[in-house]
């Protein structure tokens, strides 16, 4: 379930304003421990702005090659059929095993 940001400001308040344990606090609303700790950490290091709902999608993904050089690689490797992926890679500066996967997925 989604809550939003003015029920998980009420929530974080409910805990720490609580003589019960946070534990117990956190058992009779029903909100799992990590989530609510997930939400206090973020609302103590940006405030309420940190509660707001966030893309579960990563920004940057490390390993991604660009669109731009897959497409140049698609390309080399249906003009130039006899290169190996080893060869496209040297070319591109890229492992063999990177270039054959994107490759296998590319053309069937």
């Amino acid at each position: 379930m989604r809550y939003p940001v003015s029920e998980k400001l009420e929530i974080i308040r409910l805990v720490e304003g609580s003589h019960l344990s946070a534990r117990q606090t956190l058992a009779k609303l029903g909100i799992p421990r990590t989530t609510f700790y997930r939400w206090y950490d973020r609302y103590l290091r940006r405030g309420e702005a940190g509660l707001q709902e966030q893309s579960p999608m990563p920004k940057h993904v490390w390993n991604r090659i660009p669109d731009e050089i897959r497409h140049k690689v698609v390309k080399l490797a249906l003009k130039e059929t006899e290169l190996s992926p080893r060869e496209l890679a040297v070319t591109f500066t890229d492992t063999e095993v990177t270039l054959y996967q994107r490759l296998r997925l590319r053309c069937p």
